[in-house]
């Protein structure tokens, strides 16, 4: 898997190709859409909700929104935040992890995990948070597999849904 960063067109377009594959990722989790209502029908998720959905978490600063690839094919997105907007908050987040629901279960979504820690890692990064819908519970046995422990429960900033946040010490890089 190999994992690059998402880059727009100077006028802040996604290319239409990627937009078609972004939006086939996104529709493809109809599950979670329901869940958390960030679209209006998950069932009808459309090529220009996708683009205002990445357009919005783009203009955060130090937020970067990474595409993953498995033999060519976009099989996962992770939207990583270098700072969370509460400035008493030291952690770098995981604003999203998302893989296409045909590629699940295949280990895709713990390489794109540890491919995000890793960036995190190399930036001198000591530990990464993130959030679970308290719905979710699918999400939150997902990432309490990979070593993450439940801190606190809060509403989200943005739709204030109940969630779990979750933490991880990073620990030192593997080749160090």
């Amino acid at each position: 898997m190999i994992i690059e960063p998402l880059s727009l067109s100077p006028d802040h377009d996604l290319p239409g190709e990627l937009l078609t594959e972004l939006t086939a990722l996104y529709a493809s989790n109809r599950d979670f859409h329901a869940l958390s209502g960030e679209f209006p029908d998950p069932d009808d998720i459309r090529p220009e909700q996708v683009a205002a959905a990445l357009a919005d978490d783009l203009a955060g600063p130090d937020v970067e929104v990474l595409l993953a690839r498995s033999e060519g094919r976009l099989v996962g997105i992770a939207i990583a935040l270098a700072h969370h907007p509460d400035p008493a908050d030291p952690d770098p987040w995981i604003g999203l992890l998302m893989v296409e629901a045909a590629a699940q279960r295949r280990g895709h979504g713990r390489r794109l995990a540890a491919l995000v820690e890793d960036r995190f890692r190399a930036a001198g990064r000591t530990a990464v948070r993130l959030a679970v819908l308290e719905n979710n519970p699918r999400g939150l046995a997902f990432w309490t597999a990979l070593g993450y422990e439940v801190i606190d429960h809060r509403p989200d900033r943005e739709l204030h849904r109940p969630c779990a946040v979750l933490r991880k010490e990073l620990g030192r890089p593997e080749s160090a």
